[in-house]
């Protein structure tokens, strides 16, 4: 079945950076869009980043735009979530998503995703 794995959270200072992956599998990669969201503690889930199938479109969320990069290399079936001058109030659960509407560029509604990964959590302490 699909399996999307997430890794590279960790705990950070306020200031660093951190590359989160998804590795998929049992899927046709370039045909999803796949999405960044997180959870925070008390909090729902959250979008955080999209890419489409081919990598050549993106969206983000406005309180990462200019801070993280998605992107994608679909020969490796990963998608990548690139972080900078991170801050405690990025601390979160980051999930990876993936939606069949590989053309699609803004999609945000959790319901919108098929699959999910389970999570890799990110700290940041101040």
């Amino acid at each position: 079945q699909v399996q999307l794995v997430e890794s590279g959270g960790g705990l950070v200072q306020a200031g660093a950076s951190l590359r989160l992956s998804c590795a998929a599998s049992a899927l046709t990669f370039s045909t999803y869009a796949m999405g960044w969201f997180r959870q925070a503690p008390g909090k729902e889930r959250e979008f955080v980043a999209r890419i489409t199938g081919t990598g050549r479109s993106t969206s983000y969320a406005d309180s990462v735009k200019g801070r993280f990069t998605i992107s994608r290399d679909n020969a490796k079936n990963t998608v990548y979530l690139q972080m900078y001058s991170l801050t405690p109030e990025d601390t979160a659960v980051y999930y990876c998503a993936a939606d069949n509407r590989p053309l699609r560029i803004d999609v945000r509604g959790t319901l919108e995703y098929d699959y999910w990964g389970q999570g890799t959590q990110v700290t940041v302490s101040s």
